[in-house]
């Protein structure tokens, strides 16, 4: 074949192993960055706690420079801890970022300067255009080899090859790519190991799968929740309250100074560590950062979430519909048994089944013939020494076979094989048609084989049910979601499958338009639907599905419809799309317990502090036994930032998720982040005005 010598690295797949220094070097400049007003407005809690900052720092200013009197110490102290709740904030936000674009750029090494080998009419010739990658459209047929890396997105749509996708989805183990079926889809940036594929690019320039992924895992790129969008509303109307309330106490110091003749009016300074520790600010400085760890831990999980939406929701789903064929199974029927006629042996119709097996290129064929050589060893034949005339499989004979010097042997469907044998004036077994009945009524396909003179027994194609799936299955059930399996097959076959697999309900002889329509259905009676499939027809269901999970494995079609791609190809992964959507809710709950709770008692150290001089009374409130006025409000705002410091863990990693009741949660929140968020501040405000007691 006409080839150009190319240079080139083979695709590496970058692993990442925490935060290291680099990561947290540019989580920091990233950090620094966001103090930008422009950023800071996309939070307004924090940009309340930014334009405070900015307040006191012009207060200590003018206090330096003797242009007003009342500048001092304080405001300078109050100002630096400010910009430290602010940059802390950032910081949380940035670090979550920095675990994205670490897989972001995981996936960049894969993404290389790579040839592409052209094929002008779309077979495998002698002749290949060399072009780059880059300039392939959709629609061209490239000619992938062993040892080249796949340059775009597309379908198999010839020959079968062992292909590494490591550099996407982390698995060192090789996989089966092959026209038609449900292991056609490849990724542009994987690699060939053995024999040779043509492709067909289903993808636009610069809009590859893994450009796509490029742009998804990058953190700061996703896209609000609905949840998130209102906590944030809830977050600044508070923030917005305080602040009036807030903004009315200096006329109402000033009046009551003159009033009673005793004390001094409220600072600037004061009145802004006052809202500063009134509003949310834990949860402001903190509610980006968990929503794009849940995005990160997703990534973590080799599921790709276009939509942090889809997330969240995977929280609350409570049905999941599974299509079987390629998800629940295989995704191709097996050959597991061969039962042969009353006066035949099992060697005699395996080595029959073998031999009208050796030119059918299907995956149940090659089945065929592994199974007689797992079964008597016996192994494949050279076409040549055999004479042999290969009948191909149609459509109008439903047969397939092999005319050998001694006889035809042909393979088929039963009623098929019953006509060939009568057009010879051969009758068709009674036992053999038992077997073929027992055979269907067990969910499996029928194949019989016979010669000339009769039938010879019936092979079991069995769809293979993939590993561990049954137990997958049983927790789903536990978590409180309802599985339902969609299958274009017969209700017979559909309810074997089901029963084996254990899902709990099942949809036979499903056309597209009816997949839609039942998760149609449970939508309009409250459910959450979760969806998984991989083929070009679970498309529009995948669409219709408030979280839609394509297999990576799958269809090009199916794929663009989710808003998640499970690269693994595993249908029970969204037992931990489940628990990481709900361990984002839980960790945004217990966040949000806590920051309110602990704002409470803020109101215990920072209000006696500021009007105690002006009404005595206020001492009462003074439980912590603070030292002095200024010392209170310094000790206050400095735990207001450390207590931001000590919970980024907390919302990078999130709340440990536990399969338990809505109540249970609730009260577990209640007593750990809202009790905890109560007394907190106690200790931690107490312990800080005694080392400023000792330092200042």
């Amino acid at each position: 074949m006409e080839t150009t010598a190319i240079r080139g690295s083979a695709p590496r797949a970058a692993r990442s192993h925490g935060y290291d220094v680099r990561t947290l070097r540019t989580a920091v400049v990233a950090a620094l960055r966001k103090l930008n007003p422009r950023s800071q407005l996309r939070n307004p809690v924090m940009f309340v706690v930014w334009v405070g900052a900015v307040l006191t720092s012009g207060v200590a200013l003018a206090g330096a420079l003797n242009l007003i009197p009342e500048g001092g110490w304080l405001d300078l102290w109050v100002a630096l801890w400010l910009w430290f709740t602010v940059l802390f904030a950032n910081f949380a936000e940035a670090l979550a970022e920095s675990r994205g674009r670490a897989q972001a750029e995981s996936l960049r090494a894969a993404r290389q300067d790579t040839i592409a080998k052209v094929l002008p009419h779309g077979e495998r010739s002698e002749h290949v255009n060399l072009i780059p990658a880059h300039h392939v459209i959709r629609g061209q047929f490239v000619l992938v080899e062993a040892g080249d890396s796949i340059p775009c997105d597309g379908e198999v749509v010839e020959g079968i090859a062992s292909v590494d996708e490591s550099a996407i989805t982390g698995e060192s183990a090789p996989v089966i790519r092959e026209s038609g079926g449900d292991r056609s889809s490849v990724t542009g940036g994987t690699r060939v190991l053995s024999d040779w594929i043509v492709v067909r690019a289903t993808g636009a320039v610069g809009d590859s799968f893994l450009e796509r992924m490029i742009a998804l895992v990058e953190g700061a790129k996703r896209s609000k929740t609905p949840n998130e969008i209102a906590l944030e509303i809830l977050l600044a109307g508070l923030s917005l309250v305080f602040l009036l309330v807030t903004a009315t106490l200096l006329p109402f110091s000033l009046f009551a100074v003159s009033e009673n003749g005793a004390g001094a009016p409220v600072s600037i300074t004061t009145l802004v560590a006052l809202l500063v520790c009134l509003i949310p600010t834990t949860i402001g400085g903190l509610l980006s950062a968990i929503g794009i760890a849940g995005m990160d831990r997703m990534i973590r999980q080799n599921v790709v979430a276009t939509s942090g939406r889809a997330v969240e929701a995977a929280g609350d789903v409570d049905v999941l519909l599974l299509d079987k064929t390629g998800t629940i199974t295989l995704g191709n029927r097996q050959a597991v048994e061969f039962h042969p006629a009353p006066d035949v042996s099992e060697r005699e119709l395996a080595n029959a089944a073998q031999l009208s097996s050796l030119a059918d290129e299907t995956p149940e064929g090659r089945s065929i013939v592994v199974l007689a050589k797992a079964r008597f060893g016996l192994r494949e034949r050279q076409v040549q020494e055999l004479g042999a005339t290969f009948v191909p499989f149609s459509a109008q004979t439903r047969m397939s076979g092999v005319d050998l010097p001694s006889g035809p042997v042909r393979k088929g469907a039963a009623d098929a094989i019953t006509k060939w044998l009568a057009s010879r004036g051969r009758p068709f077994p009674k036992s053999v048609d038992d077997v073929v009945k027992s055979i269907a009524r067990q969910g499996g396909t029928p194949l019989v084989v016979a010669d000339s003179e009769r039938a010879l027994g019936v092979i079991h194609l069995k769809d293979v049910l993939k590993g561990g799936i049954k137990e997958r299955f049983a927790q789903l059930r536990r978590m409180g979601i309802r599985t339902v399996m969609i299958t274009g097959d017969n209700p017979l076959t559909a309810a074997a499958i089901a029963a084996e697999a254990g899902v709990d309900d099942y949809l036979a002889e499903a056309t597209p338009e009816r997949k839609l329509e039942l998760i149609r259905e449970f939508q309009s009676r409250g459910h959450l639907v979760a969806m998984a499939g991989d083929g070009a027809n679970d498309a529009p269901a995948l669409a219709q599905a408030d979280v839609a999970v394509a297999m990576n494995s799958g269809a090009q079609a199916a794929k663009e419809a989710g808003n998640m791609v499970d690269l693994d190809s595993n249908p029970t992964k969204l037992i931990e799309i489940v628990e990481t959507g709900k361990q984002m809710l839980m960790t945004r709950g217990a966040v949000t317990t806590f920051s309110i709770s602990n704002d409470l008692a803020k109101y215990f150290a920072i209000i006696p502090a500021a009007f105690v001089s002006t009404y005595p009374e206020l001492s009462a409130l003074d439980v912590m036994g603070l030292g002095e006025s200024a010392n209170a409000v310094l000790a206050a705002v400095i735990f207001n930032a450390l207590v931001i410091v000590a919970l980024i863990p907390l919302a990078l990693r999130g709340v440990t998720y536990r399969a338990l009741p809505a109540a249970e949660i609730l009260r577990r929140n209640l007593l750990l982040y809202g009790l905890g968020g109560l007394l907190t501040p106690f200790v931690g405000i107490k312990l800080i005005d005694m080392l400023l007691d000792l330092f200042l």
